[in-house]
Parts: C-alpha cells; sequence; structure tokens
C-alpha cells in the first residue's frame, strides 16, 4: 500500500506552488517596482526603518518565488558577467572604504534591489514587466497631481513631509512624490514610453491608454524639468531611428547602425561645442552652476583615491568625510554627484568606471539591437527606457540607486537572456553530428 506524503511535505509543495504561481509573480513584481519608484515617499513617511521591513520582507518573498520557479528558468538565469563585476567591486570597496560600516549598509541595500530586478527580468516577460511599470507609473503620477493640486490650489499650502511646495498655483516647478523637479520629470519620460508601449501593442484600452499619454505629458510640463525635457527630445529622437532601422532589410541594417552611430557621435560633438547655448535655451544656468561647483569639488578630492575610490556609499552622508567638505552650496547640501558617471567614479575610482561603463555599453548595445531585430514593438521598451537613464545619469544620480537601479537591472538583464553567448550552450547536437 502507497503512503501518503507527510503533512509537512504536502504544506511545502502547497506553498511552493501558490508562490511559483503566475498571480503571485504579477504582484510581487508589481509592488517592487511600486516599493522602488516609491521609496522616497515611503522612507519621509515610515521611516528608514519601515522602508528596510518592506523591501527585506520582498526579497524574502521573490526569493522563496523564485526558488519554486527554478526548473522553468534553468542555469540560464545567471546574471549578465558585467552586472556581477560591478556589483562584486562594490563588495570589494568595503575594505578599503574610508566608512566601513556605511559601505556595507549601502552595498547590501544595492543588492537588495538587484535581486528584485533579476527577478522581475526572471519570471516575467516583456510585455508584462511593460504592464507592471504602467501600472505603477500610472499610480504614482496620479497621486503626485492629485495631492499638487490639493496643496496648490485648494488648501493653497504645503506639504513638508513630502517636500511637495504646494507650486501648481504658481509658475515654480511641481515636484509630486518624488522629491524633486527633475526626478519627477524623468519618470514622466520614463512613463511616456511605457504608455506608448501599451498604446502600441494593444495590452490596454485604447482610451485608457491614451488618457495615460495626456497624464504623463502634463506632469513633464510642470515638472519644468530641462534635464527631462532634454531627455524626451532625445528619445524622440531615437524613436524615429529605431523606427526606421526596423523597416530597413535585415541585409542592409548594419551599415544603418554605422550611419547612425557616426550621426549620434557628430551631434553629440555639435551639442557640446554649443553647450552654453543649448543650456541657456532650457533657462538651467543655475543648475548648471550648482552642479559644476559640486563636480569641481568632487574632481579634487576623488584624485586622492583615483584607482580604487573612497568606497562605494550610494546617496551621499553630509557627516561623513569626505562627503563633509561639500558643505552648503548655495543653499543646498549635495546628497549625490548629480552625475551618475562621476558618483561611480569618485566612490569606485577608475576601475569601477571602466566596469560601469561596460556594463551600461552591453546593456544598451543588447537592447538596441533586439529592438532594431524583432517583430514586437515590446522590445523597444528596454532600449528607450536604458537610453532614458543613460542620458539622464550626465545630470543626476538616480539610475544608481531604488528605481533606477532596479529598473536599469531589470533591462539589462532581459536584453542579455536574449542575446548572450550562454544561449550557445544550450544548442543540443543533433544526431549523427
Amino acid at each position: 500500500m502507497i503512503q501518503p506524503p507527510p503533512r509537512y511535505r504536502v504544506a511545502i509543495d502547497t506553498g511552493a506552488a501558490i508562490l511559483g504561481s503566475p498571480r503571485v509573480s504579477s504582484v510581487l513584481a508589481t509592488a517592487s517596482v511600486g516599493t522602488a519608484l516609491c521609496a522616497f515617499a515611503l522612507r519621509q513617511t515610515i521611516g528608514n526603518a519601515g522602508l528596510l521591513a518592506i523591501v527585506l520582507s520582498l526579497v524574502v518573498l521573490v526569493a522563496t518565488s523564485l526558488a519554486a520557479q527554478w526548473r522553468n528558468i534553468g542555469w540560464r538565469a545567471l546574471v549578465p558577467i558585467s552586472l556581477m563585476a560591478f556589483t562584486a567591486w562594490a563588495w570589494l570597496s568595503v575594505f578599503w572604504s574610508q566608512y566601513t560600516l556605511e559601505s556595507i549598509g549601502a552595498v547590501s541595500y544595492m543588492l537588495i534591489f538587484t535581486v528584485l530586478g533579476i527577478y522581475i527580468a526572471l519570471v516575467r516577460d516583456t510585455i508584462q514587466i511593460v504592464r507592471a511599470f504602467g501600472d505603477v507609473l500610472r499610480f504614482v503620477l496620479v497621486v503626485s497631481l492629485g495631492l499638487e493640486i490639493l496643496t496648490g490650489l485648494v488648501f493653497d499650502t504645503s506639504l513638508q513631509a513630502l517636500s511637495i511646495a504646494g507650486n501648481l498655483g504658481t509658475t515654480d516647478p511641481i515636484q509630486g512624490i518624488l522629491g524633486s523637479r527633475n526626478q519627477l520629470g524623468i519618470i514622466a519620460v520614463i512613463a511616456l514610453i511605457t504608455f506608448a508601449t501599451e498604446l502600441r501593442t494593444k495590452s490596454l484600452q485604447r482610451g485608457f491608454a491614451i488618457g495615460s499619454l495626456v497624464l504623463a505629458s502634463v506632469v513633464l510640463l510642470l515638472s519644468q524639468s530641462p534635464l527631462a525635457f532634454g531627455v524626451a527630445l532625445v528619445i524622440l529622437a531615437a524613436s524615429a531611428a529605431l523606427y526606421a532601422l526596423r523597416r530597413v532589410p535585415s541585409g542592409r541594417r548594419r551599415y544603418w547602425q554605422i550611419v547612425l552611430i557616426g550621426f549620434v557621435a557628430t551631434v553629440a560633438i555639435i551639442s557640446w561645442v554649443s553647450r552654453v547655448a543649448i543650456v541657456a535655451s532650457f533657462d538651467a544656468s543655475g543648475d548648471l552652476t550648482y552642479r559644476l561647483r559640486v563636480w569641481r569639488q568632487l574632481w579634487d578630492l576623488g584624485e586622492v583615491h583615483r584607482l580604487e575610490g573612497w568606497g562605494w556609499i550610494g546617496p551621499w552622508n553630509d557627516e561623513l568625510a569626505p562627503f563633509t567638505a561639500f558643505g552648503n552650496f548655495g543653499g543646498r547640501v549635495p546628497d549625490s554627484a548629480h552625475n551618475a558617471y562621476l558618483d561611480v567614479w569618485f566612490q569606485l575610482g577608475l576601475v569601477g568606471f571602466l566596469i560601469f561603463l561596460g556594463l551600461l555599453g552591453l546593456a544598451f548595445m543588447r537592447s538596441w539591437l533586439l529592438a532594431s531585430r524583432r517583430r514586437s514593438i515590446v522590445f523597444a521598451w528596454p532600449a528607450l527606457v536604458l537610453l532614458a537613464l543613460i542620458v539622464s545619469a550626465f545630470a543626476e544620480s538616480s539610475l544608481l540607486i531604488e528605481f533606477g537601479w532596479l529598473t536599469f537591472v531589470v533591462c539589462c538583464v532581459k536584453a542579455a537572456r536574449e542575446l548572450s553567448w550562454r544561449n550557445a550552450l544550450d544548442t543540443k547536437p543533433q544526431s549523427g553530428v
């Protein structure tokens, strides 16, 4: 007589089936994106301890869910080598960091969002990822605009807990629940990419998708972010180039890719030469002056540990050296280098900077090739979102933390799974060969 399995084994199998189900995966993916995007608001309302409790709980749940689905994912779930190299170097920086305990905490925090991003990329299809991001972005934009209306028009006050100044009734920019106009503007640009993808793929009702696009456009305009406007122009140009490339015969596409690279290099050189006029046209001279002061001070201090960096810290802590040296610039205390590339160089040195450039380059190259080769328009989403993050990284460091880092990891891992040399190892030889 066959003995029934023990009760504990039945409970384990049932739990694994639930955590590995598509519905739970969808909920965990949406919760991870939402937590990352709302991290500033959560930190301001429930504190660092509350936010940490949420993300640690998510890590436990996604790790269990990933284990339950491991047979369907397989060994190719290994993350890109370039991503592993960057996180490994960040961990190694703990040993020479000038603030060891803070570095351990910062690297661990980055690893949390790395795990969440890897989970999303492995268990969800690209269109499902787009829908998860779309739902979260709609929620954040609606809440941000709603609070701005309440504080700026209805009650004419400010909401200090979320750093909302109530500027909607004035000519000043709004910040929403993201803490600054640049962050709100960048999120609005990513939302435009996401909502346009939902519209083109018909994964959302047409009227709802068009309404979402109008919402993101309004928020982008109200943010008055010169950085976001510049990023939006780059995305429009990239979208047009991608649209044209997808219609070129595959045999001639390589040559047109080379022509495109040359064109982009030429535009970049012209933009650099005309940078003063460009900054003036966006009325961003004040922000640029502030950033230049931060960058000059950072460059002087970075020369002390040029090769290995000062140690990973993520967002700056103005109570620790060397960040105390930045002081108060025009009433603003820097919480980052306002440039992800300089931030990586300062914290991880030249070695970390080169690894970071390789990581970004490989991720974007893979995603761009996928977007130009695949028939489905959904493959354009990772390429355009990555481009938005890469361009905005020249004036903000948000790529390196929370939502920016999670989004980058999602796009990076997704592209690597589609275009990786490890795929060739899964090819089985034919019989007789």
